[in-house]
């Protein structure tokens, strides 16, 4: 565990009880709006000293505490928030919340709109059926995906796939009164393979959650379920199989490791390599030398 400090808190519009600034300068907070898909807020937090005011969120919130532990009051009870708990708190519902421990407690938070987030399970919002649940293996699991959320805010693609996954799981696990949902049908050969034929052709671009939905005639989150029910991935993770390998097979005909990156869409030579890496085991030089390939152009 670290206790390096989060940075300072960017200067956004904060729900009432929520401080433009902290006077401790022990608490730091960070929020960040997506650009491409309004109705969502990330949060991450280091608190130590500040004890929020009643306030609340237009939005559901869906949250993990790293470690130390939180006190909060919510509908009329107090909760304790430790190391590895959820934190799920309906929209527009007063809390509090404070530090029970003299560390202070570390915690992410993402706040989803209630009309994205039906949008994203495919079924009408539901409430919460308890504010913290302690659950160490998965409050690890949504505190990497809430991390992934953070780093990714700015690829439409891989936000909107990990955020389905998230929100998904934790209303079908932790929603209240959860109707039974009907089982989601895949989609058709041919609209998959006009999906694959699409992502196939536009590896080097960014891609977005509507372009392929428009490929299958579907609304963007219907049909992520349906392409998830399929291939048992979600779109993220098949492009970037198949960006990996467009490039393997790009580095076997010489092309340069850099030029490469660009034309299958990737920022820079050494996100090639951290994709190879993780999907074959190898860095771009490495396999090219294997090969015996001297990259036709440096």
């Amino acid at each position: 565990m670290t206790n390096a400090p989060v940075p300072a808190a960017e200067p956004v519009v904060r729900p009432s009880g929520v401080p433009q600034a902290f006077d401790s300068p022990r608490d730091r907070a960070l929020y960040r709006r997506v650009p491409h898909r309004p109705g969502v807020e990330l949060y991450r937090a280091e608190i130590v000293d500040h004890a929020f005011a009643p306030h609340a969120h237009d939005a559901f919130g869906i949250g993990a505490v790293e470690w130390g532990v939180e006190r909060f009051r919510y509908r009329g009870s107090d909760h304790l928030a430790g190391p590895g708990s959820l934190v799920l708190m309906d929209d527009d519902e007063l809390h509090t919340g404070r530090a029970d421990t003299d560390q202070g407690w570390r915690y992410r938070m993402v706040y989803v709109d209630a009309p994205l987030l039906a949008d994203l399970c495919g079924q009408p919002v539901q409430r919460f059926a308890q504010p913290a649940v302690d659950d160490p293996a998965l409050g690890l699991r949504v505190t990497t995906a809430l991390d992934g959320l953070w780093a990714c805010a700015d690829q439409p693609l891989a936000f909107d796939s990990l955020l389905a996954t998230l929100a998904s799981e934790l209303v079908q696990r932790h929603g209240r009164g959860r109707a039974a949902e009907a089982p989601t049908a895949g989609l058709a050969p041919p609209v998959l393979a006009r999906v694959r034929d699409y992502l196939e052709a536009h590896l080097h671009q960014t891609l977005r959650l509507e372009d392929l939905a428009r490929e299958a005639g579907l609304s963007p989150f219907h049909f992520l379920r349906r392409f998830r029910q399929s291939t048992g991935h979600t779109p993220q993770v098949f492009l970037q199989a198949r960006r990996g390998a467009r490039a393997k097979a790009l580095l076997a005909q010489g092309e340069a490791p850099a030029e490469v990156a660009a034309s299958v869409g990737l920022v820079d030579q050494s996100h090639l390599n951290r994709l190879l890496r993780r999907l074959y085991g190898i860095t771009p030089g490495a396999y090219q030398r294997q090969l015996g390939r001297v990259p036709l152009r440096s």
